[in-house]
């Protein structure tokens, strides 16, 4: 009976429980994936290391607070505490300079780069992430034109004869719509980088 393997969800009710050694367990059974995971997004052996251990410290915090919840999925978990982790290791990155949104330079330029690296490509995505999220706070009317123009690649032309506003009405509620999002962004410190 002794050589039957438990479960992740039986090993975390272990530690949960005080078992100390089932997280040794759990760490052994999953740390060749976890790691390899975070090294083929950093490729760097002494960041990696670092988030990785990060990584199982959040884990051991969330455990030891009794905060998780995800029954049976204690590796997606682990690989979602990750993933957040490597994103934030290139946010923090003196490579990737903040951009504050000005007349002269869009919040949305920051995805049009071509030569998008694996870590580019990351921060990329949660800034469309980011991104859409800002977006479905504007009133509809806002966002319906900011989705037409910036996603759609409209003219204000087409997307005044497509809502069936004068051009002016387009142009003041695309105005409003990146004064918003400003506020938005500056209301919640977000910081979107690439």
């Amino acid at each position: 009976m002794a050589n039957i393997q438990k479960t992740d969800a039986l090993l975390v009710k272990d530690y949960m429980a005080g078992d100390e050694n089932a997280l040794a367990t759990l760490i052994r059974r999953h740390e060749s994936k976890v790691y390899g995971f975070i090294y083929s997004k950093v490729s760097d052996k002494d960041v990696s290391n670092d988030i990785f251990q990060d990584t199982f410290i959040k884990v051991i915090k969330t455990l030891k607070l009794n905060s998780y919840n995800e029954e049976g999925k204690f590796l997606p978990w682990v690989m979602r505490i990750a993933h957040n982790l490597i994103i934030d290791h290139f946010r923090k990155s003196k490579k990737m300079p903040m951009y504050r949104e000005t007349e002269e330079f869009s919040i949305f330029s920051v995805m049009s780069d071509d030569s998008l690296t694996v870590e580019n490509q990351i921060i990329a995505d949660q800034v469309e992430v980011d991104i859409r999220r800002l977006i479905e706070e504007l009133p509809l009317d806002q966002k319906e034109v900011l989705i037409m123009r910036m996603y759609q690649d409209m003219s204000f032309k087409e997307i005044s004869e497509t809502t069936g506003v004068s051009i002016n009405t387009a142009l003041g509620r695309m105005r409003y719509a990146i004064m918003n999002l400003r506020k938005i962004i500056e209301k919640h410190q977000i910081v979107l980088t690439n």
